[in-house]
């Protein structure tokens, strides 16, 4: 398999975080529009209209959990590691990632969100128990 595959799944999740700030500037423009927001309150940022409050929290999130994401896709490009094994782990995590941020933005379900975070939560962590196996000369 081409290294280069790992690449694949960092730009779809790079795309993703471009529709949530698209979404979360959506939400707000209507919030200020339909009077529930003034724009002097996104300055510091304390108060955020129900509206986008959800959008919000899930753009924060894409930045928690994924920032392991890119950089243990990167250290598989660079060592050699990015096999059909990592590139399928990698494309489950963001895959887990578009569909928790389709529900978190939308009805925020918990008993939904969470089983699909944890799926992501899981193959993230094998993605670098893959790593570390690797550099082991293990696999």
């Amino acid at each position: 398999m081409n290294q280069t595959a790992i690449i694949w799944p960092m730009i779809v999740h790079v795309v993703l975080v471009y529709c949530i700030y698209a979404l979360i500037a959506r939400r707000r423009y209507a919030a200020v529009k339909a009077g529930s927001a003034k724009p002097s309150q996104f300055r510091e940022n304390v108060v955020e209209p129900p509206e986008s409050q959800f959008v919000r929290n899930n753009l924060a999130n894409q930045f928690e959990l994924p920032m392991l994401f890119h950089s243990g896709c990167l250290a598989l490009f660079v060592t050699g590691g990015a096999g059909l094994v990592a590139v399928a782990l990698a494309w489950l995590f963001v895959a887990s990632r578009v569909v928790h941020a389709v529900i978190h933005v939308t009805t925020n379900r918990i008993r939904y969100r969470q089983p699909v975070f944890t799926l992501g939560f899981l193959a993230l962590g094998v993605m670098w128990l893959w790593l570390a196996l690797h550099l082991l000369g293990l696999v």
